[in-house]
């Protein structure tokens, strides 16, 4: 495990405030992009019907130039990230990073347990009783049926109980445990897939998952908006920032 001295310095709040404002005045789709949460994978931390906006510049390679205009940095654990979804390219999910390349990771009734030691997680919301496969990852993938990626994953990098990260590869939790389809159920995240991180709440407003994914609900949405715009606006949400939690 890297040393604090090893870890990349996490964004000052006057950093964080000047990226979303030049993203806010310049964004465009190659900048920024704007994301709604449509499901409750990633509750508490973030709501359904928080619309993000999502730097996609975060973890972009920075040459000579743009490294002294924008603070860039790798995909850290604890970061929470946009990703297009492995299964589906075309739906994208939010998630938390909770292994990076080389970490060795595996849960024990809930509790997880990286390179060895359990993890201090005060985000995590649970919501069900206990599952045997998703709170006991992996030692009970025999008896959970998983997409076939997850098989692969479970076949090939798998080693004394844990699931060791490969290289390119990550592993992403919701940090609503027990309502999160998760790198637990269909494999890891390429590192290609992964669009950006999420910067700010410009706006939050109660909805449910239902009408943000349902076909055909896209104007009664809108004409509720308008309607109840005052009242079901999280105002103490607007323009939140987003923060990842070191995960070590």
């Amino acid at each position: 495990m890297p040393s604090k001295q090893e870890q990349e310095p996490a964004r000052g709040f006057i950093a964080e405030w000047s990226v979303t404002f030049i993203l806010l005045l310049f964004g465009t789709t190659t900048l920024a992009q704007a994301f709604v949460i449509p499901s409750g994978s990633m509750e508490e931390t973030l709501l359904v019907g928080d619309h993000l906006l999502v730097d996609k510049l975060a973890y972009a390679p920075s040459d000579a130039v743009t490294s002294h205009l924008l603070p860039y940095s790798e995909v850290k654990r604890g970061d929470i990230i946009v990703f297009r979804y492995p299964i589906d390219i075309r739906q994208n999910f939010v998630k938390r990073v909770m292994g990076v390349p080389g970490d060795h990771i595996h849960l024990e009734d809930r509790q997880v347990f990286l390179n060895g030691h359990p993890l201090n997680e005060p985000y995590v919301a649970y919501t069900r009783p206990p599952s045997h496969y998703a709170d006991n990852f992996p030692r009970a993938a025999v008896e959970y049926g998983v997409f076939p990626r997850a098989e692969k994953m479970l076949a090939e990098n798998v080693q004394n109980g844990d699931l060791v990260v490969p290289n390119g590869f990550y592993f992403a939790m919701g940090d609503n445990r027990d309502n999160s389809s998760d790198s637990r159920f269909w494999g890891l995240v390429p590192r290609e897939n992964i669009i950006g991180k999420p910067l700010v709440i410009y706006w939050s407003y109660e909805a449910s998952t239902d009408e943000l994914t349902s076909p055909g609900v896209g104007l009664p949405h809108l004409i509720d908006m308008v309607i109840h715009f005052p009242t079901k606006t999280r105002w103490s949400r607007t323009f939140r920032l987003i923060h990842s939690y070191p995960v070590l």
